[in-house]
């Protein structure tokens, strides 16, 4: 590390003020920035946050509703955006020039969307296009670098959310006979399944080996999985969903897309995180639940339906190490720092990025009106 890079890294550290003060102290520290700054400052917390950050919140929802809320919000100056990297640079993405994105600590990340960088994306394409000529459109997960939804809008294809993803799915079968579904294998799989795809026209690209892992004749695939994971999802297993049904046989079992196929198969519903949250506020009072996905959000579904039993599948997840990074003692630096006009932890997507990007944005929400 060279001492410009020494010094980035350093201007990236919490202070040690932060630190040192109190819950009360941070809490009125926020508290008293959001009162200064009004409406210039708009604070975006996802599902997946903890409380003590999400209960400052001037919005909650998935990646996507949260960067078109952004985006919307002409009057907010400053974007504090309470979730992880991928999502701030889609905030950066579909707003104004006039507008500043901050994420409060640079360490909250995916590792789902870590799986899949821009060098072995355009390794993989010219891999492909050998195997199978013009006949792929690729499509991405939002849950991606802004430099993949850049290279999948350049190549024609569009952005996906998992509430969205069927319908994003038939899409690129209207466009071309096959397609790349990037970086999370188990959405793609499950996606392409409920369809009507079989799971024999399904190959996976494996990005570390650079080869596809398929073992029928190629002229049979249909749908290219990126071998990536959510690594908080994939550990939701078919000997979960056995326990639950030994333990308790009345109650349901709702698990995200995310999930191994096997995993997806054996449960009662399977959908987005607002699918979740809109199944269980919906469910009678007195209904069991168990659900599949990030451990805030379930802890927050327990404590919002006291009327109902809920649990997590599995009863030793433990909360996305990365999307637990932002606590309050990053928040109130992040907001502090914006309120002294310094620009820390600065999101910023370079020009071209940002325009490729932006069209598989586009494609994706043309198809949602």
């Amino acid at each position: 590390m060279n001492l410009l890079e020494a010094l980035e890294a350093k201007s990236r550290m919490l202070p040690d003020k932060y630190r040192n003060k109190s819950v009360q102290e941070l809490e009125d520290l926020i508290k008293g920035i959001k009162a200064k700054m009004g409406k210039k400052l708009f604070i975006p917390g996802h599902h997946y946050q903890k409380d003590e950050v999400i209960q400052f919140a001037d919005a909650t929802g998935d990646s996507l509703k949260l960067a078109q809320l952004s985006a919307e919000n002409r009057e907010a100056e400053h974007i504090v955006f309470c979730g992880v990297h991928f999502m701030a640079e889609t905030a950066d993405i579909l707003t104004t020039e006039n507008q500043k994105v901050y994420l409060p600590d640079m360490r909250a990340g995916c590792s789902m969307a870590d799986m899949a960088d821009i060098y072995q994306t355009e390794r993989a394409w010219e891999f492909l296009q050998v195997l199978f000529g013009d006949t792929i459109l690729p499509l991405t997960y939002v849950n991606s670098t802004a430099a993949i939804k850049s290279f999948v809008g350049a190549n024609g294809g569009a952005t996906v959310t998992s509430s969205n993803a069927e319908k994003m799915v038939r899409w690129a079968f209207s466009k071309k006979d096959r397609l790349l579904f990037l970086p999370d294998q188990h959405l793609g799989r499950n996606t392409a399944f409920n369809i009507g795809i079989g799971l024999d026209e399904m190959a996976i690209y494996n990005p570390i080996e650079n080869i596809l892992e398929y073992d029928g004749p190629l002229e049979k695939v249909k749908v290219i999985l990126w071998k990536g994971h959510c690594s908080v999802h994939e550990n939701f297993t078919v000997e979960n969903i056995s326990e639950v049904r030994k333990t308790d046989p009345d109650m349901k079992i709702i698990v995200h897309p995310e999930c191994r196929r096997e995993v997806v198969e054996l449960s009662d519903m399977a959908g987005s995180t607002n699918y979740i949250i809109d199944a269980i506020e919906a469910a009678p009072a007195g209904s069991s639940w168990a659900i599949g996905t990030e451990m805030n959000l379930v802890n927050r579904l327990i404590s919002q339906h006291p009327d109902k039993h809920i649990i997590s599948l599995n009863p030793h997840m433990c909360p996305c190490l990365t999307m637990n990074r932002i606590d309050l003692q990053h928040l109130a630096w992040s907001l502090d720092s914006v309120n002294e006009g310094l620009e820390n932890n600065l999101i910023r997507v370079e020009e071209n990025t940002a325009r490729n990007a932006q069209l598989a944005l586009t494609r994706m929400l043309d198809q949602s009106c």
